[in-house]
């Protein structure tokens, strides 16, 4: 409408020439929830206040010591000799004496290891939500083959965590690797309470490690796959993405692991293994009592006295490597999400997916294993695997959801698109607010929301040989509403979206028949 202009003269008046558009909203933002080695920035406490983050650098300015020398993690694990090898877990021979070498569980956490390794995996923007730092130690190793359980992991900080979460509705990832060290009970509930949560907020989903995974019994693992689905009731479950087992990588390295990873830094328990009466090494032996004595050395320099004196000192930091870098999956798979839906979009399944940095598994998996895994007909819950396949190495070898029975909702594309889809249309759909319920404005809308669903179809999010077979957008009086509905201020939008799904399933059929001249 034109202004009432009084002075004769030329007046410029810009007029919109596009319509309002959809933008996608960002689909791989995982919130970790866990605890730092550090939670004080600049003099402000981080607690429960979750930080944006794009590289490890960042998280290491927000959450590691501001002291250079002060290590970010620091796991202890107690040599025990043993007099026969123990009926579960792993026990090692040193001098013809077994030990078993075990964790504090005290001193056990996942999540600054598990960020590493999301953006080693592709991962770009995350947010930390530290629950605090580390609890002390109890100075007692589990049992070899028992349940890992943190005393210093509380349910309560969790829940804590999921009520701010609440707020930042750009999170589409839950990632609680530490959940693993709760007791089964209170594992059990987190689970259900993010998958509650997933569901009411509808823009986010729960990335869930099995427990059980560590070190999965060779003949009683599937017990721990029952407990598991037994344990994580139903609601929810189109929300959450299951995976086992844990992971051997290498996010830490060698240079990273030293003595004070040993018995709580005590060098005393390893003088009957580095200089046995046997094979004495006074070297080794020497290079203990200057410890013990105070000497003015550093941690390193001592530690690399170690390793040119002992072979078996350097075998023996390699086996507690490998147990500090055996992880939960649910860090990496958050980075093999970010980067398929970076690379190829979000509507392609994140699976058959060679993780970056994993040398191989706790267990491995054969089809059999698998298919008790990939669909349960009591639950309907399925759990996604990790397989090891000669000449290609450890893929992600799965993309189902919890609600594995689903028809609209088994697979993770489908459901992470469609979140996506919803959520776009959503924050488009906020500029009519207040607008005129009329004609004028449905063909707006449903041209604005055909130009989107266009967009997708060329891509390839959706199904169908032509934008018709692929989506509908139903707007309008006598369509998707009636008169009362204009009058009550309503306007209802529908849309009828073929979303493309993943081919799991690969049929070859050989045929022989005779040749022919």
């Amino acid at each position: 409408m034109s202004k009432d202009w009084k002075t004769p003269g030329v007046y410029v008046q810009e007029i919109n020439a596009f319509p309002n558009s959809v933008v996608p909203v960002a689909t791989a933002i995982p919130a970790f929830i866990g605890y730092t080695p550090y939670a004080t920035y600049e003099g402000t406490s981080s607690v429960m206040k979750p930080t944006r983050i794009t590289s490890m650098e960042d998280f290491n300015t927000f959450f590691l010591n501001p002291d250079p020398l002060a290590k970010p993690y620091l796991p202890s694990y107690y040599l025990t000799k043993q007099k026969k090898a123990p009926a579960a877990g792993k026990s090692y021979s040193f001098n013809g004496d077994l030990y078993t070498i075990e964790p504090d569980p005290g001193t056990i956490y996942y999540l600054y290891n598990s960020v590493a390794m999301f953006f080693q995996n592709g991962g770009g923007v995350a947010y930390i939500v530290s629950l605090g730092t580390y609890g002390a130690a109890t100075n007692t190793p589990i049992n070899a083959g028992e349940e890992m359980i943190n005393v210093n992991v509380k349910l309560a900080d969790f829940q804590s965590a999921l009520q701010v979460l609440k707020k930042f509705e750009d999170v589409t990832m839950y990632v609680a690797p530490e959940s693993t060290l709760l007791s089964d009970a209170e594992y059990s509930t987190l689970i259900e309470e993010m998958l509650l949560q997933n569901s009411d907020l509808q823009t986010s989903m729960t990335v869930i490690d099995v427990k059980g995974g560590r070190e999965p019994d060779p003949q009683l693992w599937v017990d721990d796959i029952t407990k598991f689905r037994n344990a994580t009731r139903n609601n929810g479950l189109k929300y959450g993405a299951a995976y086992f087992p844990y992971l051997n990588t290498t996010a830490m390295s060698i240079d990273q692991v030293d003595y004070t990873n040993i018995n709580g830094g005590d060098v005393s328990v390893l003088m009957d293994i580095l200089n046995p009466a046997t094979s004495p090494n006074p070297v080794a032996a020497e290079i203990i009592n200057s410890i013990k004595s105070g000497n003015s050395l550093s941690v390193r320099q001592n530690n690399q006295a170690f390793m040119m004196a002992s072979k078996v000192y350097a075998s023996l930091l390699a086996i507690i490597l490998e147990q500090i870098n055996t992880l939960p999956p649910s860090g990496i798979v958050a980075g093999v999400f970010s980067h398929v839906d970076a690379s190829r979009g979000v509507w392609n399944a994140p699976a058959n997916v060679s993780p970056v940095g994993v040398t191989n598994l706790t267990m491995q998996l054969n089809d059999d294993d698998q298919s008790g895994l990939n669909v349960d007909a009591v639950s309907g819950k399925s759990v996604n695997a990790f397989r090891f396949f000669p000449g290609q190495g450890v893929l992600l070898w799965g993309a189902r959801t919890l609600d594995g029975n689903s028809q609209d909702w088994r697979y993770i594309n489908v459901r992470r698109t469609a979140t996506m889809i919803e959520q776009s249309v959503k924050l488009a759909l906020r500029s009519y607010v207040f607008e005129a319920n009329v004609s004028t404005t449905w063909n707006s809308v449903k041209s604005m929301l055909t130009n989107f669903l266009t967009n997708l179809w060329k891509e390839g999010a959706l199904q169908g040989s032509s934008p018709d077979a692929a989506f509908k957008v139903e707007i309008g009086l006598g369509v998707t509403m009636a008169p009362q509905d204009v009058l009550d201020g309503y306007m209802r939008v529908t849309i009828l979206i073929a979303i493309a799904r993943p081919a799991e399933f690969i049929v070859l059929s050989v045929v022989q028949h005779l040749a022919k001249s």
